[in-house]
């Protein structure tokens, strides 16, 4: 009786060890359950352009990280306004680069409180969807999917050129009386950097 009962704890030790390390591996491996939030800003992480029957196509991604300020004005009611802004360049290094062509895609975001639900309309085409979360409603504001953006008969044969693209949130746009505190606010202040590559 002595001796049977330390091999009985050595052989629950040896059970044991694999849960807890078992359980220390599934804890470590995911990553979500600790992970810094995002930082706030708007990042354009991907942008391309490609020509298909005379029209060049654009496609990208952008990151829209909102700050404490602004999710709390937008979870109170204001419709946030969001531009992409497009834009092709002439690019000229010893004077300002010539715009030869632009293009808005603007976007309203707003929590309708009723439904739970995050609006998002497409102010160029009027066409709006809902989802039920904020993440998923700026994630589709910032996704551009092979939308025709230029006809190539518009540029110069033999001309080099540059397309730009940057996310901003449309201060100007906001409602009057926030607008002017939006203008002072640095947690109001998001827009990227222009992300840049040349059209092919």
């Amino acid at each position: 009786m002595i001796t049977v009962q330390p091999i009985k704890r050595r052989r629950s030790a040896r059970v044991r060890a694999p849960l807890l390390l078992g359980a220390l591996l599934l804890v470590l491996l995911r990553p979500t359950a600790f992970s810094a939030p995002a930082q706030p800003g708007f990042f354009v992480r991907y942008a391309e352009t490609e020509l298909r029957n005379e029209v060049y196509y654009l496609s990208a991604e952008a990151e829209l990280n909102l700050t404490g300020a602004v999710v709390e004005a937008l979870d109170s009611g204001v419709a946030l306004p969001i531009d992409l802004q497009i834009e092709v360049i002439n690019p000229r290094g010893w004077i300002w680069d010539e715009t030869v062509y632009s293009l808005r895609q603007r976007y309203r975001v707003k929590y309708h409180a009723l439904s739970g639900q995050y609006l998002v309309t497409n102010l160029n085409s009027r066409v709006q969807y809902s989802y039920p979360a904020r993440s998923a409603a700026l994630s589709a504001v910032g996704s551009i999917g092979d939308l025709p953006m230029l006809d190539r008969s518009a540029l110069d044969v033999g001309q080099t050129y540059e397309v730009r693209l940057r996310a901003r949130l449309a201060v100007e746009d906001l409602p009057s009386p926030l607008r002017v505190w939006a203008y002072i606010s640095s947690d109001w202040d998001l827009v990227s950097d222009w992300y840049r590559w040349p059209l092919r």
